[in-house]
């Protein structure tokens, strides 16, 4: 059997017979969208709040399984020995929409709340721009899916909130209280630094733009998309290094030595993507030389031949294999095979990387993966299996994207 062909096949075992049940049964037909927390022994918690960023990221999931379903990609007769249909998946999608459509949205002050109790009341308030940008990914996800107007709708309305409120000339900004005021952006600084511009915002926007434009083609977002792939070039990429800076200041000077391994390999395969989408001839070259570019140096500097550590500070490697990480992995090295390269060695790591997820990500009791695994391939204990972050998203994606790749490579 064709290697791809047989990756594909296990990884479309994966996504029907564990993912997609798993997230199924977080369904909350009491209080809307899904159960917000699920602990590391199992023990769910259906009062917990409900994060604005996972109950998007849930929308889009569906969503784009839905898109799936529709192209042919995958079956009823698949999904059926595992107990749902492609109405369950049309379901679930319309349930997390619902949620973030009625309980998410600040419909005093605009834009989406961070995180809301379980019954959807607002609880953190904080508005922030990345949890703006996907609110947008999964309001234009659904509309592709469904054809709903008022989900393309609230996406523009969102990007009106970002791009009146929540940048300045030089690009965009992170934190803000309800009212838009500056806050503090402790939700996406790390390792000791506060920032006031992060890649990882960026990145999101970007991608979160990207879903729009596919979804409305709207001249304004294309542009958008130009001045990113711009600030990106200008302060985000290391041409000397091949790799991202992380964390700025507000003049875009670098607060840290952090190689985030993980967003690189995200980004090399995000970045292609949104390219694909864009189709603009002027940005394309530039943007598959160093997609490629930083492809081949997170092989070179960080793949053990197996997995991928997060990141290093200060050249000092951080071992623990994060889950959204590993999923990406697999993302990033495939598509750097499929694009130009055609480097055995991006096959090879993508299978290795995912037999590495099959071992020991992937945790038998629940079918979801593990937040976070040592070098070793145990499981780090009292991670969460589910919270405002730990969702199915990244590992979903994979799914769909390497099922998608298969299919549509020839």
């Amino acid at each position: 059997m064709d290697r791809i062909n047989a990756l594909a096949k296990d990884i479309k075992e994966e996504l029907l017979k564990h993912i997609t049940p798993f997230w199924l049964s977080l369904k909350d037909n009491e209080n809307g969208g899904f159960i917000g927390v699920v602990k590391y022994d199992l023990t769910r918690e259906p009062k917990a709040d409900k994060g604005v960023i996972l109950m998007s990221r849930i929308t889009w999931f569906f969503s784009s399984f839905y898109i799936a379903i529709k192209d042919g990609l995958i079956k009823d007769e698949e999904m059926k020995p595992y107990g749902y249909s492609g109405e369950d998946i049309k379901a679930a999608a319309e349930c997390a929409y619902s949620f973030v459509k009625e309980k998410c949205m600040d419909k005093d002050c605009g834009g989406v709340f961070w995180s809301v109790t379980y019954d959807g009341k607002p609880s953190d308030t904080t508005k922030h721009t990345y949890n703006q940008a996907f609110a947008i990914y999964a309001m234009s996800e659904y509309y592709r899916a469904f054809g709903d107007e008022e989900a393309l709708k609230t996406a523009k309305e969102l990007e009106a909130v970002i791009e009146g409120r929540m940048r300045d000339e030089g690009g965009y900004l992170e934190a803000f209280t309800r009212d838009f005021k500056p806050a503090s952006n402790e939700k996406l600084s790390e390792n000791g630094v506060m920032a006031t511009r992060t890649m990882n915002t960026l990145l999101h926007v970007m991608e979160g733009y990207s879903g729009l434009y596919r979804a409305s083609k709207d001249k304004e977002t294309g542009d958008r998309l130009r001045e990113i792939y711009g600030i990106f070039k200008a302060h985000m990429y290391d041409e000397a290094r091949d790799r991202q800076l992380v964390f700025f200041d507000h003049d875009y000077n670098s607060l840290i030595d952090l190689y985030s391994y993980g967003h690189d390999i995200e980004t090399s395969w995000l970045m292609d993507m949104s390219a694909d989408i864009l189709g603009d001839s002027e940005w394309t070259p530039y943007i598959r030389r160093v997609t490629h570019e930083m492809a081949e140096e997170v092989y070179k500097e960080a793949f053990d031949g197996t997995s991928l550590p997060s990141e290093a500070e200060n050249g000092v490697v951080r071992e623990i294999r994060v889950w959204w990480v590993q999923a990406e992995t697999v993302n990033g090295f495939l598509n750097a095979y499929l694009r130009a390269s055609e480097k055995e060695k991006f096959l090879t790591a993508a299978e290795k990387q995912w037999g590495y997820i099959k071992e020991h990500q992937i945790d038998s009791r629940s079918g979801e993966w593990f937040a976070d695994t040592n070098h070793d391939g145990s499981p780090v204990e009292g991670g969460d299996l589910v919270n405002g972050w730990k969702c199915p998203y990244h590992n979903g994606r994979m799914c769909l994207l390497v099922i998608r790749w298969n299919l549509e490579r020839n």
